[in-house]
């Protein structure tokens, strides 16, 4: 998705961030695709990142692919999360990238995945396949950090992720590690690999992973949020 304008300039503070994302509330995306002239895709198999592009269209974000969050500025990040009818999340949510080199002395405190989800602005989305894509309606956003313990369950798993990927068993690795945080890989096809470490310390060619948040850790997170 390509725009040659933008919608509305960066938001100033978290207020106005958070006021531009419950007015997009109740509109449905052919409705928001309208306003930024973007065409809507049938669906989201070789779009999936389209979704979270437009609403940052419309909240102004800043930070495109870069990796530092959506609105550096205010240290925010954004994260549309699809949702069946009782607002529940139908899929785990990515956080970032996985290093697979170069992690020696690595901390949870100055992590990628600590800074990403430091201060997160969640929108639900309508995500039931039975809706055409156009039709999904924007939910309620909630602008959230971890709590000490949500914090303390991140960082168990990040520190057991991580040593497994410094200890060259990056290729054992699979969804089930980790209670909410997990890695998988994440590339278009089997033919993308990247430099990783094997169990010899010798370098290897493996699938890029990702950092993804379990539905165990998204699921409560909402329902506290909306009473569920």
């Amino acid at each position: 998705m390509t725009v040659d304008f933008p919608l509305v300039p960066a938001p100033t503070d978290e207020a106005m961030l958070l006021a531009r994302a419950q007015a997009l509330a109740g509109q449905t995306l052919r409705e928001l695709a309208l306003k930024a002239r973007v065409r809507v895709p049938v669906d989201l198999r070789h779009d999936k990142g389209w979704v979270g592009t437009l609403l940052e269209i419309h909240l102004g974000a800043s930070a495109g692919s870069k990796p530092e969050p959506d609105f550096a500025h205010l240290g925010v990040e954004l994260k549309t999360i699809p949702v069946d009818s009782h607002g529940r999340p139908l899929e785990t949510t990515f956080v970032c990238v996985a290093p697979l080199t170069g992690n020696t002395g690595v901390i949870w405190e100055t992590s990628h995945v600590r800074h990403k989800l430091a201060r997160v602005l969640w929108v639900p989305v309508e995500g039931d396949r039975a809706i055409p894509l156009a039709e999904r309606r924007v939910g309620n956003p909630l602008l959230w950090s971890p709590t000490p313990q949500e914090e303390e369950q991140l960082r168990r798993d990040w520190e057991e992720l991580m040593d497994l990927i410094v200890l060259g068993r990056v290729e054992h690795i699979t969804a089930r590690h980790g209670q909410v945080l997990q890695i998988r890989p994440k590339a278009a096809n089997s033919k993308a690999l990247t430099s990783g470490v094997g169990e010899h310390g010798q370098p290897i060619m493996t699938l890029p992973r990702g950092f993804y948040l379990k539905k165990t850790f998204t699921t409560p997170l909402l329902a506290r949020h909306f009473l569920l």
